[in-house]
């Protein structure tokens, strides 16, 4: 945050990310008539300016030009500037990210958009330092060039934002001429994945390196349906090198956002909320299969740490920390300090004369080897000279060889780093900590909800589906209209912003999951209810899917309509899956017809590249079969009922819906959604269970080991 006492009309939000650049000199104003009203009364352009509060370049940018007294006069003088928290409008990022993307061929954040008074693009990019430097142009060249242009040719200007504009609106407005999918579209996916994977190191292409779980996902469920082992080859040498590697806060728990190296060992240190929930469900996904207890000990280490750090006390999850922390080794850092002062990752690096002081020189050694910490530092390739001397945490030696090495039992040394650990977590509590945006956002909360109540399930952990209730009875109490409808975001005692369509899909997803979890109808009847808004809000009647935006929503550009899978699963995507378990539960054509029609809507598109559309494909496995509904008839808190519902998930059977039916009259609701499980009772009051595949029931079982004979082949 800058330091000058001037204060702009950002002060004013709620949002985090605006707040930041509140005491900027640049004359900020939030998205609104406000700022446009302003734009077309003088007649001058506008400075659209798009990132995020845990965003690194964001910050660079702004430290580099908007606290600069200078170049705020500037963009003062030329433009009308305008601020947008992408992560409070998907909506509006979206729109301008695409034109971005058409203008240059590449985005992202910070992303710098220039617009005539009507708010039409016509110039753009990422991000631009003060003056030219590593061969991109200057944004002080930036302003003067685009302010000559539109003083002495403003008609140009108009005309390539109208033309551009118009483009972009004839694209949105294209049909695709799509159909059903061909029945080779999964193990397409699953080819090109083959040819991008990273052999030796796990993942996908060079560096840097994304987690993308939704990836991995698919993968799981192709190696289900195909039995390909190099599917679940690819899943296990990702998920193992990623737990292994610097991206995993070792001490903390919990992933930074992408790897900048090859072997995941560099991080950007920002933690987002949505991937601690897509990997929580990876890693648990893979345990099931593999039974691998690094899995399972780093999605409960994942979950903790949401537990622990991210969440409100309300119930509601937080967004995001920062990448950038004050530097503990660097003297002077008073009341007076500087955002500018921040470094990337210094919350989380060591030096080597650090640890030898915090644990002694034995068990410094043993740790030291065990992560390859040096005196010189660890880090390989330091553009910016952040990491000097400095040490990131990454598994650089097995067990066995740092067992072997010095001499002792691998469950010795084990022992050794845990309290290592244990010790240097609590040294670096003490530490100036990351930035921590504190905003509620109902579609990552709904990953998040899925995450913790499949987590409740497969690791025997009531405490994260309480955890994941609480959060679900934080979005349907404060994100929740008397009129059903959600909003986006709560901060600060507010929630605003319409809801877009992640947000319906998501929360769906983990409201399904956690009737799961918990077997409280309440979650199943709400999501029922949300699934139908969003078909009247978004949905497409002609040409199948879903809009982004409602259809009283603030009308932009174009209304956008998005399946790609990009650091999240696309809101189609999330939604086609949603439609498709609800369908298995309330056996309504409808929803089949819907789900259908949005996969013929995409077909086309997904056909071309299948690997951008993971989650999509996972959809779609689940939609071809074989599926199954198993249907737990008799009271949930009976201990035999609690120990066969918990042996269904030490199975991977994702292709699959739960429903509890009680013995009690206390079934008649349930048997409103589900009508199948009317004639699926206990069996001589007994906890029964029904395993049902294609509509068929099989012969209902009464113990755990009957059940597991009916699991197996699932």
């Amino acid at each position: 945050m800058s330091q000058h006492s001037h204060q702009n009309r950002l002060i004013r939000e709620k949002s985090p990310y605006l707040l930041q650049h509140a005491a900027n000199p640049v004359d900020w104003y939030p998205w609104g008539q406000e700022a446009f009203a302003r734009a077309v009364r003088e007649n001058k352009l506008i400075f659209l300016s798009i990132g995020y509060s845990s965003c690194h370049w964001c910050h660079v940018m702004a430290h580099e030009s908007f606290e600069s007294s200078d170049v705020a006069r500037m963009m003062n003088d030329c433009f009308v500037c305008v601020k947008v928290d992408r992560e409070e409008r998907p909506d509006i990022d979206h729109v301008y990210m695409t034109a971005v993307m058409a203008m240059t061929g590449q985005g992202g954040w910070p992303l710098t958009v220039f617009l005539t008074p009507d708010r039409k693009p016509f110039f753009g990019g990422t991000y631009f330092p003060p003056y030219a430097k590593w061969g991109t142009p200057g944004l002080t060249d930036v302003i003067r060039s685009i302010h000559a242009a539109w003083v002495d040719n403003p008609d140009q200007m108009i005309q390539s934002g109208g033309k551009l504009a118009g483009i972009l609106q004839a694209h949105s407005l294209k049909l695709q001429k799509g159909g059903p999918f061909e029945k080779d579209i999964l193990s397409n996916g699953f080819e090109q994945f083959a040819s991008l994977c990273d052999a030796q190191h796990g993942g996908f292409g060079t560096a840097p390196k994304f987690p993308s779980p939704h990836n991995l996902s698919f993968l799981l469920r192709y190696w289900k349906r195909s039995k390909e082992a190099a599917a679940l080859a690819m899943v296990e040498k990702t998920l193992t090198h990623m737990a292994q590697g610097g991206i995993y806060d070792h001490l903390g728990g919990g992933f930074h956002r992408y790897a900048t190296d090859q072997r995941w060992q560099v991080p950007h240190f920002e933690k987002m909320l949505y991937d601690q929930a897509l990997l929580v469900k990876a890693y648990l996904e893979a345990y099931q299969i593999s039974k691998n207890e690094l899995y399972a000990r780093t999605a409960r280490e994942t979950c903790d740490y949401v537990l622990r750090d991210m969440q409100y006390a309300e119930g509601g999850f937080y967004s995001a920390e920062d990448a950038d922390s004050f530097d503990p080794y660097q003297p002077g850092q008073g009341p007076g300090r500087s955002d500018k002062d921040k470094k990337e990752g210094a919350f989380y690096l060591w030096r080597h004369e650090e640890l030898e002081r915090i644990l002694g020189e034995t068990d410094a050694g043993i740790f030291n080897f065990y992560f390859g910490i040096t005196r010189e530092g660890n880090v390989l390739t330091d553009p910016h000279g952040e990491f000097t001397q400095k040490n990131i945490l990454a598994v650089a030696k097995t067990l066995e060889e740092t067992a072997a090495h010095f001499k002792k039992s691998p469950q010795a040394i084990e022992d050794i780093l845990a309290w290592c650990k244990q010790k240097l977590f609590k040294q670096r509590f003490a530490r100036p900590r990351p930035f921590l945006d504190d905003k509620i956002l109902a579609d990552w909360n709904g990953l998040m909800i899925s995450a913790l109540a499949f987590a409740a399930r497969v690791l025997g952990e009531p405490r994260y589906g309480i955890a994941a209730g609480k959060a679900a009875e934080f979005i349907m109490h404060r994100l929740l209209t008397k009129e059903g409808r959600l909003q986006h975001r709560y901060r600060d005692g507010e929630a605003a912003m319409p809801g877009t369509l992640s947000d319906y899909a998501f929360f769906v997803q983990g409201l399904l999951d956690l009737y799961e979890a918990s077997f409280d109808l309440v979650y199943l009847q709400c999501a029922q209810r949300l699934s139908t808004t969003m078909i009247d809000l978004f949905g497409d009647e002609s040409g199948g899917g879903f809009y982004l935006t409602a259809q009283d929503a603030e009308q932009l550009l174009f209304r956008p309509k998005e399946v790609y899978d990009g650091a999240i699963p696309s809101g189609n995507s999330v939604a086609a899956l949603d439609l498709v378990r609800l369908y298995h539960i309330t056996p309504a054509e409808d929803l089949r017809a819907k789900y259908e029609k949005l996969f013929a809507a995409f077909s086309a598109e997904v056909a071309q590249n299948p690997a951008a559309y993971a989650q999509m494909l996972s959809a779609l496995d689940f939609a071809w079969g074989p599926s199954c509904e198993i249907v737990l008839a008799g009271e949930k808190d009976d201990p035999r009922m609690m120990a066969m519902t918990q042996k269904i998930y030490e199975y991977f059977i994702p292709n699959k819906v739960v429903i509890h039916r009680p013995a009690s009259d206390s079934a008649a609701p349930v048997m409103d959604i589900a009508p199948f499980v009317r004639d699926q009772g206990a069996v001589t009051g007994k906890p029964t269970v029904y395993v049902c595949v294609g509509r068929t029931c099989r012969q209902p079982v009464r113990d755990v080991a009957q059940l597991q004979e009916n699991l197996r082949d699932l």
